[in-house]
């Protein structure tokens, strides 16, 4: 049977998933095993996986894979979240190409089409998680409407009021006109735009005397209360008491005194708006000022505005400020930039406005969940965000959790026809409860608002094990806490503080033990990937491409944690030719006949060397592991596989041409291969599980998958082998080197002298002699003369060119090389001789330096034998 020159993803891709999804693999149910537990952070249902799903999901794998490995019980909760402003948007839209207007229709009738939308559109991105091999356990996949995680979330609510948590009460909140939905601080996303920064005369009233006033809002003219200047403004203090004239509708409104304005900023005057800005509100308070809001809903002009009635707030900017200018009420127009703030769900521009909302009062509530972060229960990684963590749990502000939607859990309050209100589950409980209180029953209708999404999705590792609504079950208690959460730094206080502030508040634990934040994925100029842009792959497209091991590869090796990634193609590229590259070492053990016969001492050294770097690199991949710097284990096991594996051990055993290999070297090869796929398994699951099942290996029971074989632990190693065998490796890559510099055929052997110093090479010169091509090997004690040398260690090795030598050109390398080892020593006797640094610095960092200087004054020794020589 031939074997494909290249690897061929898509049918072991497509094979293995089925396969493992069929037998189980993913599945997970209580045992006496040590559980390992991830929830996925639910995407939005409206969602299509794009770059930052794909580096998520791939760090979750890989944990979730390493651990099942590793002989725990390993659950991965996959789910989609109901997205309640993005999911209404897109059921409005369809239906307007319906040519159904959401006002025509009633709440029932328009849930009806949003679910009918999520059933055929929901599952998209979880479907293409699959393709991206997440393993998770697709019998618990939940969503954030599922009746009992929505009973989970109503209970709270009604827990949270009971304890005085929830309120309800007019407040200024960040409001969606497009969405047409009060947003909580979090879902404000806040950029510089070039705007214009409008001078307004106000005239004041029985005099020829005007206050210029500059606003980026001139459309919010119509409904302001007052002008405020500082009373220590001294420029001001004749217009104590007198009023101004608000220009164009020529409403009277006083002039009044206040410190909160800032003398040196703009003119020294601020109009007061209290219905359109926060700061403008507690002003009016203060003052009690009248609170005039001009705005509708959809961010048009109301009646009281008085003029532009039913125009956009933008339209309305700009034909105030050519009224205000034919009326010679402009003083001047600047370019002006400053922070505005938009909906993180829909873009829109947020207004301020004043709104009867609910409300979660944060400050005792978050604090448990600064402590598990501050005390290190939970560690967050990279720490770096434990500062802004901090700060933001510090200045928590109370929580608007109210939505005006109608996608979403309804919140259960009732309202009678007096509009008084009671917080209960069902209409039932609820005329009981306006009972008990002697109010009327009458006209009982449940609140329209819905719940914020974060406030279901805050309870998602609690509700997806049925926690809040039962405790005491199995499952709950198996799995709970959870180990490992991974999601973006961005939505740290969205839904990780959340879910540790619920968490907390029920079981007293903390939901997980590790939030592993991820970077941003950009493009290789730094921009933040997006469609919009247009520089976003498609990863379905990319996995098409590269096959799924690939872009796994590639993603990851381009992803510190917490970092912003710069990806480009070339990654998954890389990661393509890494498949390759171990298909190829596949190919090539797979080709070789064996014969009945015992390993040669070359070969066992070279198993023996192999075994020790396996145990070397494992050691150092579990660190980072346990770090949780996945990139970092990612490249040290592409480089145990592709330098140590590929290119440096299969060489050294491997038969000459068309000879047969030792039956036990061979037996050898394949349980190291057998290895250093498991090492990859948990990166490269697909091209790992295809070649398992090889008959290279041995026959397979069903169920003796690469999935469930043992992840590799560290064993000892011999670290004077390993150190022993890197002067090997140098050897043969400075003969090497030679035959390139010199342009010498590989194909023509070469003598070659050690002057060994330092080691024995006996053991290892069939090694040298092999992939050096080398037709004599002597050792010497002394220097080689007319011979190209070079220092391996501190051995020194002569190559004999038989007079090819440019003896110049050799002379100029090696008074170069001294050159810079006198300047290192330099250094380093610079630092010895630092009385402070001697005294104070650790004792094996000073005989590190030690060391450093007479390896130093060694090599130089024996680089001047070796220019003398030649002169």
């Amino acid at each position: 049977m031939s074997i494909a020159k290249t690897y061929s993803p898509k049918e072991a891709e497509d094979k293995w998933y089925s396969y493992w999804k069929e037998n189980g693999f993913f599945r997970s149910t209580p045992d006496n095993r040590e559980p390992y537990t991830i929830v996925m952070p639910p995407p939005n249902v409206t969602g299509v996986l794009h770059m930052g799903h794909m580096l998520n999901n791939t760090i979750q794998d890989v944990l979730i894979r390493r651990a099942r490995m590793q002989g725990k019980n390993a659950c991965w909760v996959p789910g989609t979240d109901h997205a309640s402003i993005a999911t209404e948007a897109k059921v409005v839209a369809m239906l307007k190409e319906k040519g159904i207007d959401k006002k025509s229709i009633n709440r029932d009738e328009f849930l009806s089409y949003a679910w009918e939308w999520k059933e055929k559109y929901g599952g998209i991105i979880l479907k293409q998680l699959e393709k991206l091999g997440a393993s998770c356990d697709w019998e618990r996949t939940k969503f954030t409407m599922d009746p009992d995680l929505s009973e989970a979330v109503i209970d709270t609510f009604i827990k949270f009021y009971k304890e005085g948590y929830i309120y309800r009460g007019i407040r200024m909140v960040n409001w969606d006109p497009q969405g047409k939905t009060a947003l909580s601080d979090e879902e404000v996303i806040r950029r510089e735009v070039n705007q214009k920064l409008y001078y307004i005369r106000y005239q004041i009233k029985d005099s020829n005397e005007y206050l210029v006033i500059a606003t980026t809002r001139p459309e919010t003219i119509m409904a302001d209360s007052a002008i405020c200047i500082n009373p220590l403004d001294e420029r001001y203090k004749h217009l104590q008491g007198k009023t101004v004239s608000i220009p164009l509708i020529n409403r009277e409104i006083p002039i009044i005194l206040d410190e909160y304005v800032e003398m040196e900023f703009g003119t020294g005057c601020l109009k007061v708006t209290p219905a359109h800005d926060l700061n403008d509100y507690e002003l009016g308070q203060k003052h009690n000022l009248e609170v005039i809001d001009i705005l509708n809903d959809d961010g048009t002009l109301n009646e009281k505005a008085s003029i532009l009635i039913g125009e956009d707030r933008f339209a309305a900017r700009k034909k105030i400020a050519i009224l205000l200018e034919e009326a010679g009420q402009i003083e001047k127009i600047e370019d002006y930039k400053s922070q505005v703030g938009f909906s993180e769900r829909t873009d829109a521009a947020i207004e301020p406005k004043l709104s009867m909302q609910w409300f979660v009062k944060m400050e005792d509530l978050s604090k448990p969940a600064l402590q598990y972060v501050e005390d290190g229960t939970i560690k967050l990684i990279p720490e770096k965000f434990f500062a802004s963590y901090k700060h933001w749990m510090e200045n928590v502000k109370d929580w608007c959790i109210s939505r005006q939607l109608w996608w979403g859990q309804r919140i259960p309050a009732w309202y009678n026809d007096k509009n008084e209100w009671v917080v209960a589950k069902t209409e039932e409980e609820a005329i009981l409860l306006f009972e008990e209180q002697g109010k009327s029953k009458l006209g009982i209708r449940q609140e329209d608002d819905v719940l914020d999404t974060w406030f279901s999705s805050g309870l998602w590792p609690l509700s997806v094990f049925d926690g809040v609504r039962n405790p005491d079950n199995e499952e709950f208690n198996y799995y709970y806490p959870t180990n490992d959460l991974v999601t973006a730094p961005e939505i740290l206080f969205f839904w990780v503080a959340r879910m540790i502030i619920m968490g907390h508040d029920y079981t007293q634990k903390p939901p997980f033990r590790n939030v592993y934040l991820t970077g941003i994925v950009r493009d290789k100029l730094g921009r933040k990937m997006s469609k919009s842009l247009g520089n976003s792959p498609d990863p379905i497209e990319l996995m098409e491409q590269y096959g799924t091991d690939g872009v796994r590869v590639g993603m990851l090796l381009s992803s510190p944690a917490g970092n912003d990634l710069m990806f480009d193609v070339s990654y998954c590229e890389q990661g393509r030719n890494f498949a390759n590259k171990i298909w190829n070492a596949f190919r090539l053990v797979k080709g070789w006949e064996s014969v009945e016969a015992e390993a040669t001492d070359a070969q066992k050294t070279a198993a023996e060397w192999f075994e020790s770097r396996f145990n070397q690199a494992l050691t150092e991949i579990e660190e980072h592991f346990s770090n949780y710097r996945l990139s970092d284990a990612l490249m040290a096991t592409y480089k145990l596989i592709w330098d140590d594996f590929c290119a440096w051990y299969l060489e050294l055993v491997k038969p000459t041409y068309q000879s047969p290999i030792e039956s036990e070297t061979l037996e050898t090869v394949t349980r190291l291969f057998q290895k250093v796929l498991t090492l990859a398994h948990p990166f490269m699951p697909f091209l790992t599980e295809e070649l398992w099942h090889d008959e290279l290996f041995g026959a397979r029971e069903e169920q003796d998958c690469i999935i469930i074989a043992a992840f590799p632990q560290v064993e000892g190693y011999n670290e004077q082998l390993i150190k022993e065998f890197a002067n090997v490796q140098q050897i043969i890559s400075e003969v090497r080197s030679i035959r390139n510099a010199k342009g010498i055929s590989p194909k023509v052997a070469l003598p070659l002298a050690i002057n060994a110093r330092d080691m024995n090479y006996r053991k290892y010169q069939d090694s040298i002699i092999k992939l050096a091509n080398i037709e004599q090997l002597s050792f010497v004690e002394d220097k080689v003369s007319g011979a190209l040398s070079f220092l391996a260690g501190k051995d020194e090795c002569y190559v004999a060119l038989e007079n090819n030598i440019d003896v110049d050109a050799e002379i100029e390398r090696i008074s170069k090389e001294i050159a810079y080892l006198k300047g290192f020593l330099l250094a380093v006797d610079k630092k010895l001789s630092n009385e402070r640094f001697v005294q104070n610095a650790k004792p094996e960092v000073v005989q590190n330096e030690l060391n450093k200087k007479a390896d130093a004054e060694t090599k130089i020794n024996i680089l001047e034998e070796s220019l003398a020589s030649l002169k």
